[in-house]
């Protein structure tokens, strides 16, 4: 959880003193109401979108290397195998892999919400001559938002593999 966390305050607290400093409250609900319609993206129109096909393609944009420093990421999963060793993410039934399925889609709803909104607060700045702040924003979706949708897709495709067993 304090990885969360601290992503979360990394990468929220530019947004949110963007908001505080420039954005009208009209003008935030509206932006706000317009990336919530993410959430109600069928699943099967995020399966359809997956980005690449193979695990190879994800690897070489750095998912795999950004996936060690997220919640369940190899660098957390080696403390916790520390004070618990049979810990797993994944068990090996049908159960717990379409648990975590079905969490991937709801974590890239998630994360597709707020690269929306980030990407009107960029648009905003860009239009508003806020060069740095456009900058600040564009980086932190890319890292908050792009990425774990990219880790999303990646995890059911790593959990795709399964099904063939």
């Amino acid at each position: 959880m304090l990885v969360n966390l601290f992503w979360s305050l990394l990468n929220l607290l530019p947004a949110s003193v963007f908001c505080y400093k420039y954005i009208n409250s009209k003008f935030l609900i509206i932006i706000g109401a317009i990336s919530l319609v993410a959430a109600f993206i069928p699943v099967s129109i995020l399966y359809k979108i997956q980005l690449f096909k193979s695990r190879k393609a994800y690897k070489k944009v750095g998912v795999e290397f950004i996936s060690r420093f997220t919640q369940n990421g190899a660098l957390v999963n080696v403390f916790i195998k520390k004070r618990y060793p049979g810990y797993k993410i994944v068990a090996a039934t049908k159960e717990s892999r379409s648990k975590l399925l079905q969490q991937t889609y709801m974590f890239e709803k998630f994360h597709l919400i707020l690269l929306l909104f980030f990407a009107a607060l960029f648009f905003y700045a860009l239009k508003n001559n806020q060069y740095w702040w456009a900058v600040i924003l564009l980086t932190t979706n890319i890292i908050y938002n792009v990425y774990p949708c990219l880790l999303q897709q990646y995890t059911r495709l790593r959990l795709s593999v399964f099904k063939t067993l």
